[in-house]
């Protein structure tokens, strides 16, 4: 039977006092949650001037990676489904603002307000249909969109997860796409399966994505980048983007200006041509 905790019960089931005081009280655990969080916040590619952002951590459980927020000068809010989780956090007098809520169901937060998002370990449980009236892909598309709402302009959302399988992972990455993120995936240490970590990296607008901007150098090659990952063991996966309008281009060349002059030729002699109008030269669509 497996031991991932997704597959066991639902999480604001599973993560109940007991299991949410032994989850905090590991040191194995603490010192994990810590150094995805740090790589979580070095991907969000906060501008660094030292002015402090505001953050959201969804399923913050007990606080672990607020902390890290915190200790890097940011304010966060932090949003969990477990009470159990939320009431240990209290406890632990964490700096951020707490929410008890159900990603699944939307992020009940102003629009644009938020300067950047993290996530250690939550989202995949949205893949799974814990009641009879959950459906992933609704619940994807909620969380998802409610998220590029709330977040500003330009800003990144970094998620950790561990998706079950190839399908789940392109379940995630398609409806991110479909809310109007870009991005891509990044793998760190690929080739190795205790290791192995696997980050969404989103981008809310139409700002270009860059996957490695938290491993580049300034002025650096692409062959340097390419050593620079391999040493950090850290690789880029696939950096996709929603895509855009294809331009319309007339491959021959021949806009309004030819048209015209081709008409005005055809009256000349004495040829019966349609009167100009602002419809002239203008490509028809293939269908309505």
């Amino acid at each position: 039977m497996s031991s991932r905790p997704e597959f066991l019960a639902p999480p604001e089931i599973f993560y109940d006092d007991s299991e949410a005081r032994k989850y905090t009280s590991s040191s194995r655990i603490v010192e994990i949650q810590a150094r995805l969080s740090e790589r979580a916040l070095e991907l969000l590619a906060l501008p660094e001037d030292d002015v402090p952002r505001f953050l959201l951590d969804i399923g913050c459980g007990s606080g672990l990676s607020g902390e890290t927020i915190s200790e890097n000068g940011h304010q966060w809010i932090g949003l969990d489904i477990s009470a159990s989780m939320l009431n240990v956090a209290v406890e632990r007098e964490v700096e951020g603002d707490l929410l008890l809520g159900d990603m699944g169901q939307g992020l009940g937060i102003r629009p644009g307000v938020i300067d950047g998002a993290i996530s250690i370990s939550a989202v995949q449980w949205l893949c799974n249909a814990d009641k009879s009236s959950h459906e992933p892909r609704l619940r994807l598309k909620a969380f998802f969109g409610s998220l590029y709402r709330c977040l500003s302009r330009g800003a990144r959302a970094v998620f950790q997860v561990y998706p079950e399988s190839i399908a789940q992972r392109e379940l995630i990455l398609r409806h991110a796409l479909q809310a109007g993120f870009g991005g891509g995936l990044v793998v760190d240490y690929p080739h190795s399966t205790k290791k192995r970590k696997e980050f969404l990296v989103l981008t809310c607008g139409s700002v270009p994505t860059s996957i490695n901007d938290g491993h580049k150098e300034s002025g650096s090659d692409d062959d340097d980048d390419d050593s620079e990952d391999e040493e950090n063991g850290m690789v880029c996966v696939s950096d996709r983007n929603r895509p855009r309008k294809k331009q319309r281009t007339n491959k021959k060349g021949k806009g309004r200006e030819w048209v015209l002059r081709k008409k005005e030729q055809s009256r000349r002699k004495g040829n019966d041509v349609p009167a100009d109008s602002k419809y002239t030269a203008r490509k028809r669509k293939s269908r309505f």
